[in-house]
C-alpha cells in the first residue's frame, strides 16, 4: 500500500483528482440529492444520517417517497453514489499522503491514517447496497436489513470524520513546520 500511495502522491495528480471528486460530490449535492429529496417532504435521505436510523424511519421515508421518489433514488442518487466512494477514498487517502510527506510523516504508522478512508469506502459501497436491497424489496424489506445498512452509515460517519479531524491536526502541524521554518530563515 505505502508503495503504491508514495508513487501517486505528485501534486499535480492529488489536485486533479481532489478536484475530480469534489465535482461529483457538488452534483449530488446540487443535482442528484435535491432530485430524490423533492419527493421526500423534508425528510433527510438515508445516506445523509450518519447517526443512522431505524426500521420506522426508512418505511416512512420510502413511503413518502413514492413510487417516483424511491424509482429516482434508486436511479439517480444511488448510481453516482455508486462512483463517489472510491474517488472520495482514493483522493483523500492521496491528499493526507501528500501532507504526511509534507512533515516527513509518510514512512511512519501515520500513513495507517490513509486506512480510514478504504474504512469508510467500504461502509459507504455497503450502505449502498443495503439501500438499494431496502428499495428493490419495498415494502418487503426487513429489520435486519435496516439495522445492518444503518450500522454501515454509522461506521462511514465515524471513519469519515476521524479522517477529517486527523487531516486537521496534520495541516495544523504542516503549518507549525512552516511557520517554524520561516522564523529559523529571518
Amino acid at each position: 500500500m505505502k508503495k503504491n500511495i508514495e508513487k501517486h502522491i505528485s501534486g499535480k495528480k492529488v489536485f486533479w483528482l481532489f478536484i475530480l471528486t469534489n465535482l461529483v460530490y457538488a452534483f449530488m449535492l446540487m443535482v442528484t440529492i435535491p432530485n430524490t429529496m423533492a419527493f421526500s417532504n423534508g425528510m433527510k435521505l438515508l445516506d445523509m444520517m450518519p447517526t443512522g436510523y431505524d426500521f420506522n424511519y426508512v418505511n416512512k421515508l420510502f413511503s413518502t417517497l413514492g413510487e417516483n421518489g424511491r424509482e429516482t433514488y434508486l436511479t439517480n442518487q444511488i448510481p453516482v453514489d455508486m462512483i463517489y466512494p472510491l474517488l472520495f477514498g482514493v483522493s483523500y487517502c492521496l491528499v493526507m499522503a501528500y501532507f504526511l510527506n509534507k512533515i516527513n510523516k509518510l514512512n511512519t504508522p501515520f500513513i495507517f491514517l490513509c486506512l480510514l478512508l478504504v474504512i469508510a469506502g467500504i461502509a459507504d459501497y455497503l450502505e449502498n447496497i443495503g439501500i438499494i436491497s431496502m428499495l428493490s424489496s419495498y415494502p418487503d424489506f426487513t429489520k435486519t436489513a435496516v439495522l445492518t445498512t444503518s450500522i454501515f452509515s454509522v461506521i462511514k460517519s465515524i471513519s469519515t470524520s476521524m479522517f477529517f479531524i486527523a487531516l486537521i491536526v496534520v495541516l495544523i502541524l504542516l503549518g507549525i513546520k512552516s511557520l517554524k521554518k520561516t522564523s529559523s530563515t529571518i
